[in-house]
């Protein structure tokens, strides 16, 4: 018999656990349950007798991999996959996908959340600002860009797109402004989102070079993760520009730097918050569990990444 391990160090609802269970134990696999675990031993440990695995943010190493001498699969419980070490995966000969699109609304929403909470001096009761009228443009045009762009409208921003992954034509046809290169896009727009992956080429991608491009009022929001910043180039932002403003759901390393010389001009959440909806939650996690089940009964690799 398969076995299915669930390693998740922040636990899935009940609700889905429940519902990955039913996909998981109806293909006739066993689930298993490592969760809200603090020692990566314990990971290394369960990972021994699985056959597949699915995880959210939990880490998984190369000693992970080499444990696991029946893994066939893990799944990344959501979009981002730069916790789980691909080379080590490849040469195991372990798939590694993830679930794209099951977390795109609520980090869309966030963006928007996080954006308003920011333009109104986080609701300090002074006198803020509105996105109506105002630019946005989406660094990337993949599920959560698309998801952001249709939320902007509804609060009446243009909107702005550039992704050379993805054809002039079908970003036109969201209503949205294709932009054939990346500094007019952070030229144009008020409002930057990132939703880049975090790999060698966009690592500290979003410089000086890119910043300084930003008009009047200029707002970096990211979602995507802290690797892509160039955290130098960020604090330069801070130190000549004040009317630059920055938020995210991942703390920068500067941020103690941020917080003794800028405070009212950022926001950063507590801890990593993109997909945290009670809703994302089940969606990605039921996503994972059927890739899993359609991996091994009919050789499904529709989402791999490796």
């Amino acid at each position: 018999m398969k076995k299915v391990l669930v390693a998740t160090d922040k636990p899935f609802a009940a609700v889905a656990v429940k519902g990955i269970r039913q996909i998981v134990e109806s293909a006739g696999y066993e689930l298993v349950l490592l969760e809200k675990y603090t020692d990566p031993a314990d990971l290394i440990k369960a990972a021994e007798q699985a056959d597949a695995m699915i995880v959210r943010s939990d880490l998984v190493t190369p000693d992970v991999i080499r444990a696991g001498k029946n893994l066939k699969i893990v799944v990344r419980a959501g979009a981002g996959y730069d916790n789980i070490d691909l080379p080590a995966s490849t040469a195991a000969g372990v798939v590694v996908m993830n679930t794209p699109g099951q977390n795109s609304n609520a980090v869309a929403e966030l963006v928007l959340g996080m954006l308003v909470y920011q333009i109104r001096n986080h609701f300090n009761g002074s006198s803020g600002t509105e996105l109506l009228g105002k630019t946005i443009g989406l660094h990337a045009y993949g599920n959560v860009g698309k998801n952001v762009a249709r939320i902007a409208k509804g609060f009446g921003m243009a909107v702005f797109a550039f992704d050379p992954f993805i054809s002039s034509e079908e970003i036109s046809n969201d209503g949205v402004t294709p932009v054939a290169d990346i500094k007019e896009l952070y030229t144009k727009c008020q409002v930057v989102s990132l939703h880049i992956p975090a790999n060698e080429k966009t690592k500290k991608s979003i410089n000086s070079d890119l910043l300084s491009l930003m008009p009047k009022g200029a707002i970096l929001v990211n979602t995507a993760r802290k690797e892509v910043i160039n955290e130098d180039s960020l604090q330069q932002m801070f130190a000549e520009r004040e009317d630059f403003r920055y938020v995210s759901d991942v703390a920068p390393d500067c941020l103690e730097l941020l917080k003794e010389k800028f405070q009212g001009r950022f926001f950063v959440t507590p801890k990593k918050m993109g997909a945290q909806t009670s809703e994302a939650n089940v969606n990605a996690g039921l996503a994972a569990a059927r890739q899993i089940v359609d991996f091994f009964e009919k050789g499904d690799v529709r989402f791999k990444v490796n």
